[in-house]
C-alpha cells in the first residue's frame, strides 16, 4: 500500500493540474487576443496614443502580473500583450496612477505626453509656485489632469498662500485664474480663509470639465471640498457634477467673474496686474487654474452651451445607440466620426465647411472613405452648423436647412493652447520626452 502512495500523489498532482492550468491559460490567452484586437482598432483612430500623463511601463521589470491592468478605474487603457503590460487606449488615460501604485515591481512611471513625443511643462516647486515668485499653477496645466489631484492642489496652494501672506495696496489677496476644479476649490479655500479674492472664468463654470470628452467622470475617491464637505461619488456624469459645482455656489455663495477673459498678468511691487477682456485688477499672488487642453475654438451658435456638445473623443465605446455630429475637416474629427461609427447602431454625420479635405493622413482618407461607402458615416461637404437643440441640430447645407435628430456633437475647430500665454506672462517651461 505504501508504494502506492507516490503513484496517488502524482495522480491527484496531475489530475489538479489538469482542472486548473488549461483553463488559466485559455482565460489568458483570450484576454491577451482581446486586447491585441482592441489595440489594433484603437491604433486606426489614433486613440492608442496618449495625450496627457499616463503610463509608461519599463518592459524589462514588468512581470506580467496584470495588476495594473486590473487597478485602473477607467477600464481597458491598460492590457497584456506577448507577457507585459501595454498601453491599449492611451487617450482614455486621465492620470490616475493607481496602476503605477499596484504594480508590485515598480515597472511603471507616470509621464506626459505620448510616447516619441516632448509635452512642454511649466517649472514649478514644491508649493506649485513657477519662477514668477507669487504666481502658482495647479491641475491639469501642472501636469495633473485627474479632478481629485486638482482640488487638493487648489486647496493646498491657496492655504500655503494665506500661511504667507503680507499687506498690501493690491485689491485683492489671490486672484484665481480658471474656474475648473482646481479654481473652484482654490476659491472655496479663499473664502474659508476669509481672504479678498477674485475668480476669473473667460467661459463658463465648470471649466474644462464642461468640455469633458466622455460621458462619465472619474474621481476614484471622495474629494473634501472646504465649506461643502465631500464629493462622495466616485464615478459621475458630467451634468451631475456640473450641478453640484452649482449646488456649491449657491451655498458657500462663492462669486466667479465668468465671460472674462485673462490677457496678461504683470508683475509689480506689491503683487501683479491683472488685464481682462473687461478690465485691470490688482492681487498679491496668482492661482493658475487654466487646462491644458487650451481653449477650444466655439462656432458661435445658439445651443452650444448644452452639456452634450465636447470638443474632444477619447472614449468612442460610451458613445452606442446614438445620432452624433462631428463638425470639422481636419485629422481628429475624422477620426472621432470614424470611431464613433464603428461602436453599435450609432448614426454618425460629418460637417465640413468646405468642399473637400486638405492636408490630412492618407490613412485617415481612406478610413473615412471606407465608412461612408458602408453607409456608417453621412458626409456633407460645404455645411455649417446653425444651431444646436436638445434633441437636433440645425445644418445649413448647399440644399437648404437639414433638421438632424441628435444626441451629441462633437466640434473639431482647433484652439489656442495655453503654452503661450505661461511664455508671454514670464513662466519658464521644461520639455519632457517620452522615449
Amino acid at each position: 500500500m505504501p508504494m502506492n502512495e507516490p503513484i496517488i500523489t502524482i495522480a491527484i498532482t496531475a489530475l489538479l493540474f489538469a482542472i486548473t492550468v488549461p483553463p488559466y491559460l485559455k482565460k489568458v490567452r483570450s484576454k491577451e487576443t482581446k486586447a491585441r484586437n482592441k489595440f489594433r482598432e484603437l491604433k486606426i483612430t489614433g486613440l492608442h496614443e496618449a495625450t496627457t500623463m499616463h503610463p509608461h511601463i519599463d518592459a524589462m521589470q514588468c512581470i506580467g502580473c496584470g495588476t495594473c491592468v486590473s487597478a485602473c478605474p477607467e477600464g481597458e487603457v491598460l492590457g497584456l500583450i506577448d507577457g507585459k503590460s501595454t498601453l491599449i487606449h492611451g487617450a482614455k488615460c486621465i492620470g490616475h496612477g493607481m496602476c503605477a501604485e499596484a504594480c508590485p515591481v515598480g515597472a511603471i512611471q507616470m509621464m506626459m505626453a505620448k510616447p516619441g513625443r516632448s509635452a512642454d511643462l511649466p517649472t514649478l516647486n514644491e508649493h506649485f509656485e513657477t519662477n514668477v515668485p507669487g504666481m502658482y499653477i495647479v491641475g491639469e496645466l501642472g501636469g495633473l489632469g485627474l479632478i481629485k489631484n486638482a482640488v487638493t492642489q487648489g486647496k493646498t496652494v491657496v492655504e500655503f498662500i494665506a500661511s504667507r501672506a503680507v499687506p498690501t495696496s493690491a485689491q485683492y489677496d489671490v486672484a484665481i485664474v480658471g474656474a475648473g476644479p482646481a479654481g473652484l476649490a482654490a476659491g472655496l479655500m479663499a473664502l474659508k480663509q476669509k481672504m479678498k479674492y477674485i475668480i476669473l472664468e473667460q467661459s463658463d463654470i465648470g471649466g474644462t470639465v464642461l468640455q469633458y470628452p466622455r460621458s462619465k467622470v472619474v474621481l476614484t475617491s471622495p474629494v473634501e471640498l472646504p465649506l461643502w464637505g465631500k464629493l462622495k461619488f466616485t464615478e459621475v456624469t458630467k451634468e451631475k457634477l456640473l450641478d453640484t459645482w452649482n449646488q456649491i455656489l449657491v451655498k458657500t455663495a462663492l462669486k466667479i467673474r465668468t465671460g472674462e477673459k485673462v490677457t496678461g498678468i504683470t508683475p509689480g511691487p506689491e503683487g501683479f496686474t491683472i488685464c481682462t477682456s473687461n478690465g485691470e485688477y490688482t492681487a498679491g499672488s496668482v492661482v493658475l487654474a487654466l487646462g491644458r487642453r487650451g481653449t477650444p475654438r466655439k462656432l458661435g451658435v445658439p445651443g452650444e452651451d448644452l452639456s452634450k456638445v465636447a470638443y474632444r473623443l477619447v472614449d468612442a465605446a460610451s458613445y452606442q445607440h446614438s445620432h452624433i455630429l462631428v463638425v470639422g475637416g481636419g485629422d481628429s474629427a475624422i477620426e472621432a466620426a470614424v470611431g464613433l461609427a464603428t461602436q453599435k447602431n450609432n448614426t454618425v454625420t460629418l460637417s465640413y465647411r468646405k468642399g473637400e479635405f486638405s492636408r490630412i493622413k492618407e490613412r485617415n482618407r481612406l478610413h473615412i472613405e471606407e465608412q461612408v461607402a458602408k453607409k456608417k458615416i453621412t458626409l456633407v461637404y460645404n455645411s455649417e452648423v446653425r444651431e444646436i437643440r436638445p434633441d437636433t441640430v440645425l445644418l445649413e447645407t448647399a440644399d437648404g436647412t437639414q433638421v438632424l435628430p441628435n444626441a451629441f456633437v462633437f466640434i473639431f475647430a482647433g484652439g489656442e493652447m495655453p503654452n503661450e500665454f505661461l511664455k508671454k506672462i514670464g513662466i519658464q517651461m521644461q520639455t519632457q520626452t517620452i522615449q
